[in-house]
């Protein structure tokens, strides 16, 4: 994930259901990137926070291939769409190779957000993932967020704060899935009946580790 400096308030599920009506369509849609015109849209999506994030003096991950990462069909990423605009993108791996954490996970990495839209799409985001994961009949969803300062000093504090608010439990720092400094996260997974009225999911079963290891 990737920390913003903008604050939000703190919305319950309920809060969003409330608003819609079962027989109406969702307003919101994750589903894997199939085609080569969506996985370039979320490469540009990335390139775009990337920039952003630069602009504002917060760092960006060393690693230069990321965009590449998301036009590879292998790595089967993941997209957050409402109304055919791309709000986010990420790559769901199922039980990675991690230094931190037991037990088998689902592992939400590179996960990019829109410029100026992150608040509520990382909400959406905790919401499907945390439903995602036990209907998998995985425990837990694990995901890192780039660190290169102390976790109690802003901006990362503050992003932090957020993302307990809405349920990640923090597991300390340390060296991450791509050799840089992260603040560690976990999600408990949770059915959430009727969260399908808010946001559609049309996600294939993310790949294995052994299967991730040609695009990691």
């Amino acid at each position: 994930m990737n920390a913003s400096p903008v604050s939000v308030a703190t919305k319950p599920l309920h809060a969003f259901l409330h608003r819609r009506a079962t027989a109406l369509p969702a307003v919101y849609e994750m589903r894997t990137l199939c085609t080569d015109a969506e996985r370039d849209e979320a490469a540009a999506l990335v390139q775009d926070r990337q920039r952003w994030l630069t602009t504002r003096g917060l760092p960006v991950p060393a690693r230069a291939d990321i965009p590449a990462l998301f036009r590879d069909p292998q790595a089967k990423p993941a997209g957050l769409f409402e109304d055919g605009l791309l709000l986010a993108c990420m790559i769901p791996q199922r039980g990675p190779h991690l230094r931190w954490g037991e037990g088998p996970c689902l592992f939400l990495g590179c996960v990019y957000t829109l410029p100026d839209r992150s608040d509520d799409t990382v909400r959406l985001i905790t919401l499907w993932v945390s439903d995602f994961a036990a209907r998998l009949g995985v425990p837990l969803v694990r995901a890192e967020v780039l660190a290169r300062h102390p976790l109690d000093v802003d901006p990362i504090a503050t992003f932090l704060h957020r993302l307990t608010d809405m349920g990640w439990d923090l597991r300390g720092s340390g060296t991450g899935q791509h050799d840089e400094r992260v603040a560690r996260l976990e999600l408990t997974a949770e059915r959430r009946p009727g969260l399908s009225a808010l946001i559609g999911c049309r996600v294939h079963e993310p790949r294995s580790a052994a299967d991730q290891r040609g695009i990691a």
